[in-house]
């Protein structure tokens, strides 16, 4: 047996208010495991997200690394959670190191913008590191999709990739 994961989502704002209350309510999670090299060194991020946990619901920043290894193990087998990352590569480490999430798909809420991204949908920016990660996802045979809240309409994150003039290398 392994953790029953609820959602598996990539928004580079991670623990916010629509993942609080909206998905929170909507997957019911037990605990939502914020994964993040770079946040889990930031002492008052860290803080911030789990202050931000909504009522009854736990929630822990940790590295990529430290979420391969409590995955595998039988002492977290009765963890539920929502599983946050700020980046599409750090989603991609995670099933690189063995996380299934045939069940729930991938799905992005937010990708801030930054210089050389190109902006997919109003709220989702992909630059070319971007687009890798996320085709490697769908290369491990799993569906990416863009969702903000879960009343919304999932949107095939691939054929905006598509659209804006992103492909998988080699094609």
């Amino acid at each position: 047996m392994t953790m029953d994961i609820r959602l598996a989502r990539i928004d580079s704002r991670l623990l916010h208010g629509q993942v609080a209350t909206v998905w929170t309510k909507s997957v019911s999670p037990n605990r939502i495991l914020v994964v993040s090299d770079k946040v889990a060194q930031d002492s008052l991020r860290k803080l911030l997200i789990v202050q931000a946990a909504p009522p009854g619901v736990k929630a822990n920043v940790i590295t990529v690394d430290k979420m391969i290894e409590i995955y595998h193990s039988p002492l977290f087998d009765e963890v539920r959670p929502l599983i946050l990352t700020d980046t599409p590569q750090n989603m991609a480490r995670l099933v690189a190191g063995g996380l299934d999430f045939s069940a729930t798909g991938i799905d992005i809420g937010s990708l801030a913008f930054s210089a050389g991204m190109v902006m997919v949908t109003n709220a989702i920016a992909v630059g070319e590191n971007e687009a890798a990660a996320l085709y490697d996802l769908q290369a491990a045979g799993l569906k990416v999709f863009a969702q903000k809240v879960p009343t919304d309409k999932k949107v095939d994150i691939m054929a905006l990739l598509v659209k804006n003039g992103f492909t998988a290398l080699g094609e």
